[in-house]
C-alpha cells in the first residue's frame, strides 16, 4: 500500500482518566489489522481528486436556509470557519472571541479569501466538511478510520504513553509537533517553527512511523460522537468498537438545528497549554458534519479485512 503503514491488529487502553472527562473511561479495546495513510491528506492529493472529479466541498457551496432556520443570511453564502488571532488576553469560555465564518474561506483558499495554495500543496487539506473527507475516501477505495483505530494508530505501539512519541511533551527540548506555544489566542511564539499548518512530514514519526497524529491539524474520524460509556453499552463492543448512534451525537444544546456530530482527533497548531491541551492521542472532541475549519483535515484507512489476497 503505497504511502500507508500497516497496522498489525492488537489490543491497548483507550482514553484517558487523567484530562478532560470525554477522554473517561479509560477502557480496553481490540482492534484488527489495517493500513493508515502515514500522512494526513495533503493539498495536492485533495487537488487530484478534485481534478479527476469534478467534486465541489461543502465550504464553496451556498447552505440551505431550510436547514438553518435561524441563521443570518450572511452566513448561508460559501464559508468556512477561520481562526481570528486576538490583540490581548480573552475570555476563554467564549469561543467567538477567536472563532469566525469567512466568506470564500475554502480548501483552495486556506487562510481566507485572499489566499492560495501557492507554496501550501505538501501542507494537509483544511476546510473539509465530514462528507468532503468520505468522498475523497471512496473515490481512493479507502475508509475513514474509525476513532479506536485512529488512537490505536496515534500510539504508535506505546500503550497508555501521554503523547504519540512517548510522556515527555518536549524531549530534549525539541518540539515534537506543532501546536500553539504562548498564551493562546493572542500570544503565539511559533517555537515550533510554525505558526499555521506544517507541511507533511516536519516532524519525527510515532512507532508505526506515522506523521503528524497528534498537533498540525485535526482529523475526521468516523464515528458519530458519544460518551466513552455510551459506546460501550450501545450498539458496539469492544471489539473493533464504533460510535454508531446518530441521535446521541446531536447537540441538544441547539434543538432548532439537528446536525448530527462525528469524533474529530490529534488536536491542531492551535492547541495550547492555556487552553485546549489536547495534542494527544486520547483526546477527542465533537464536531459537526456540516462544519469546515481552517484546522481539520484526515486521512484514511484501508482495513486487512478488505484486501484481496494477490494470486502467488
Amino acid at each position: 500500500m503505497d504511502g500507508m503503514a500497516r497496522i498489525p491488529g492488537g489490543t491497548f487502553r483507550m482514553g484517558s482518566d487523567a484530562h478532560y472527562p470525554e477522554e473517561a473511561p479509560a477502557h480496553t479495546v481490540r482492534v484488527d489489522g489495517f493500513f493508515i495513510d502515514v500522512h494526513a491528506v495533503t493539498n495536492a492529493d485533495f487537488r487530484d481528486f478534485v481534478d479527476a472529479t469534478g467534486y465541489v466541498t461543502l465550504a464553496e457551496r451556498p447552505a440551505n436556509g431550510a436547514d438553518y432556520p435561524d441563521a443570518k443570511p450572511e452566513l448561508l453564502v460559501p464559508s468556512s470557519v477561520m481562526f481570528r488571532k486576538s490583540d490581548a488576553p480573552v475570555d476563554l469560555n467564549n469561543h467567538y472571541n477567536w472563532w469566525t465564518y469567512v466568506a470564500g474561506a475554502d480548501w483552495r483558499h486556506p487562510r481566507g479569501p485572499q489566499s492560495s495554495l501557492q507554496g501550501l500543496w505538501k501542507h494537509p487539506v483544511v476546510h473539509v466538511a465530514y462528507e468532503d473527507a468520505l468522498a475523497y475516501a471512496q473515490w481512493a477505495d479507502k475508509d475513514l478510520p474509525t476513532e479506536a483505530e485512529w488512537e490505536y494508530a496515534a500510539r504508535g505501539g506505546l500503550d497508555g504513553a501521554e503523547y504519540a512519541w512517548g510522556d515527555e511533551m518536549t524531549p530534549g527540548g525539541k518540539p515534537m509537533a506543532n501546536t500553539w506555544q504562548g498564551e493562546f489566542p493572542w500570544q503565539n511564539l511559533a517555537e515550533d517553527g510554525f505558526e499555521w499548518t506544517a507541511p507533511v512530514g516536519s516532524f519525527p514519526p510515532n512507532g508505526y512511523g506515522l506523521r503528524e497524529m497528534c498537533g498540525n491539524t485535526w482529523e475526521w474520524t468516523s464515528d458519530f460522537y458519544q460518551d466513552h460509556g455510551q459506546i460501550k453499552r450501545a450498539c458496539c463492543t469492544l471489539e473493533n468498537p464504533r460510535g454508531c448512534d446518530l441521535e446521541s451525537s446531536i447537540d441538544a444544546r441547539t434543538p432548532a438545528v439537528r446536525i448530527p456530530r462525528r469524533v474529530m482527533k490529534g488536536g491542531s497548531y492551535l492547541c495550547a497549554p492555556n487552553y485546549c491541551r489536547r495534542y494527544r492521542p486520547a483526546a477527542r472532541m465533537a464536531q459537526p458534519v456540516d462544519t469546515s475549519t481552517c484546522h481539520l483535515g484526515f486521512r484514511c484507512v484501508v482495513r486487512e479485512s478488505s484486501v484481496t489476497p494477490t494470486a502467488s
